[in-house]
Formats: C-alpha cells, structure tokens, sequence
C-alpha cells in the first residue's frame, strides 16, 4: 500500500530531491500536498505530475486570479491547515529557516512521521517536537546528509558505546581565506558553494560555518548529547558525511557522493533498507583530507557552541540573529564578516527561559528579530 506523503518546500531543493527519490519508486507513495513559499508557477508545474495533490502557498503576493483558483490553502497558517487536513502519513518539512517550525509542530500533532530537513524546529524546539513525537507515537527522521549519517551510524553500532560525534564541514568557499580576504566578500562570492547546491540562506551559512553551528546545536538536541561530545572536521571532499568514535577507540564514517536524495531516501524507508540507486561512492582514485575549522575566523560556530551550552532559549536567539543578519548582508546592509558580529552581540543578551513552551520559543525570536535590527541599524547605519 502506497504511503501518504506531504512534501513542503516542494520547489525548493529539498523538495525537488524529494520528489525525485518519489519518481523512482512509484508505488511507494501517493503525494497529497506540495507547498511552495512563492514560486506558483514552478509549483504549478509541479503539480501536474501529482493532479491529486492539494496545493499551498505561503506568499500571497503577486498571484493571478487565474493561478489562485488551483491553491487550496494560502498564507502560513494555510500551510498548517493543508498539514493537518492532508491525511499524510509522512510529512517531508523542506522549507527554509524559522517557518519551517510551525509546519512541523503541526505534522508532529497529526501523527506524521516527520521526515526533517529544517534544522531550526531542533535547534528551536527541540525538546518540544520530541516531546510531541512521543505523545503522537510518530519519528522524526534527520535528512540533513550530517544527521542522517549519525541516526545510521548509531542504529548500527548503539548509543550506549558512543563517545563521540564528528560532523564534517565542507569548508565552504573560504576554507582558505585571509582575515582580509573575507573582509572582502561580496554576496556572489559567498553563493557559489563548492560543493552542495542549495537556496541563498544555507549557502550563505555554509560559507560563515553557521550551518554547521546549527548542525551543532541540532545534533546536541537530537541526539541527547552534550555540545563537548559533538565535534566538527573539514572534510573538503564531502564524501564522508559524519563518524562516530565507540568508548572502545573505533572510528565508523557513513559515506556516499553529496547527493541530498540519499538521506531522503533513508528518511522516506526507514526503517526499511532499501536499495538506492543515488549517491553510490566508488573510492578508486580518490583521496581524503581533512583539517580543523578555523573558529578564529569564521565565529558563527563558536558561538553555536556557546549557545548549545547555554541552552534554554539561546539556540533559538542564535538562529534568529542569524537569519535577520544574513538577510542584512543579502541586501547589501553589512559586510560578511559582520554577520558574525550581529551574533555574538545579540547572544550578549538574556535568553533564559523557564520553560521551552511554543509561545515563549515564538516570543525569543520575535524579540531577539527586533534586537538583532536594532543592531544592525544603530552600528552600521542601515
């Protein structure tokens, strides 16, 4: 019997992957809703692959009359609406950054297992999803590549031997950068990826090694770790996507090309092994290296570690003040190496809180929104 499957994001490249991995098992899954956060006409394209699917769009702007007729559910709330009356039994939560959280609130109270590429409703509301995950006996299943390799790694070898987690980084584009160098940054420098091609935030993140902070504070929260037990290596070559060291000294990596549809395809048959026609890895001729991040230069995974220390509401004003900085210097507001300072100064702030409940998650990243643009505003005259 097909499974119900729900794809948010869908035109994006999580969502384009997505539906990927679903044309190569068609008699594994029946879509019955794509979202999409403005782009109607490649949803709409979409869609006439999957006529049964219900469609919503997040932006309402700028939509014609005629295009609007063929959308079911409209707005951020119509997202939660389309999730909650889709029936899907597997929701794949592609949608970029902080909005990516109520969706994936909302799957979590239907009993959809939730097939989780928006890092943000971990690093926002950890404690919370797995709490709502537990009520409604569903799984949340990592597809970031990082995750994903750590959740194989740890149903192959247990979680009781485990002393460590090491999480890979590309390096990004300015693995080799001077100081000055990365003063010097443009917006297009920091959009070309070298290896990963993703939307503009997380290429962006990736290249300040913000990405990899909030893989940080994710893995911390998902898999119920203490931030010292997490470390990060460059890997440039980004074939091994994550290891784990047992107590006994051993070190096993998951390894596979970069190719998104690998997790995916793991999250979507789990825990069913499939065969999987992506990714596969032939070793003859290769070579790996690998080296430390350079935390001196690119502060952004510094500070995800402090904030995973802190905890509490901290992980949640990191992801917010990056957003608002990283929006800034899209818009030519601030430099690249600010992003990094916007951060640390918002975290200088109180980020306590007494219990991670939705409304006060919601409330620290409206607040720390609001003080990261006062920041930008008052130091680099926006």
């Amino acid at each position: 019997m097909k499974r119900k499957i729900a794809v948010l994001g869908a035109t994006g490249s999580i969502g384009k992957n997505t539906l990927d991995v679903i044309a190569s098992y068609p008699d594994a899954f029946e879509v019955v809703l794509l979202s999409a956060n403005r782009e109607l006409k490649n949803l709409l394209a979409i869609s006439r692959t999957y006529p049964d699917a219900k469609l919503a769009l997040a932006d309402e702007s700028n939509t014609s009359k005629a295009d609007a007729d063929k959308v079911s559910y409209w707005g951020p709330e119509g997202i939660q609406q389309a999730v909650r009356e889709s029936g899907a039994q597997i929701v794949v939560n592609g949608i970029a950054g902080a909005p990516g959280l109520l969706p994936s609130i909302t799957a979590l109270e239907t009993g959809a297992d939730l097939a989780l590429a928006n890092k943000e409703t971990i690093v926002m509301a950890g404690p919370l999803a797995f709490a709502l995950a537990k009520t409604h006996h569903c799984r949340i299943l990592p597809v970031d590549s990082e995750h994903s390799a750590v959740f194989q790694l740890l149903e192959a070898h247990g979680r009781d031997s485990l002393e460590e987690i090491i999480l890979t980084a590309s390096g990004g584009p300015f693995r080799q950068y001077t100081k000055e160098q990365l003063e010097q940054v443009t917006l297009n420098d920091a959009l070309a990826h070298p290896t990963w091609k993703m939307g503009g935030k997380i290429t962006i993140d990736s290249a300040s090694l913000a990405n990899k902070g909030l893989e940080v504070i994710e893995a911390v929260r998902l898999f119920e770790v203490p931030p010292k037990q997490v470390k990060v290596l460059v890997h440039p070559q980004s074939y091994i996507h994550s290891l784990i060291r047992l107590k006994e000294g051993s070190l096993y990596a998951q390894m596979s090309r970069p190719d998104m549809r690998v997790p995916i395809h793991n999250a979507l048959f789990w825990p069913e092994v499939r065969y999987c026609q992506f990714g596969r890895l032939d070793l003859e001729g290769q070579s790996l290296s690998f080296e430390k991040p350079r935390e001196d230069l690119f502060p952004m995974l510094p500070l995800a570690y402090k904030s995973a220390e802190a905890g509490s509401g901290y992980p949640a004003a990191y992801n917010a003040a990056d957003e608002e900085a990283v929006a800034a210097f899209m818009k030519g507001q601030i430099s690249f190496t600010d992003i990094g300072r916007v951060v640390e100064q918002v975290l200088q702030d109180q980020w306590e809180c007494e219990e991670l409940v939705l409304d006060s998650i919601l409330e620290i990243d409206k607040r720390a929104r609001s003080v990261s643009k006062n920041i930008i505003k008052e130091l680099f005259r926006c």
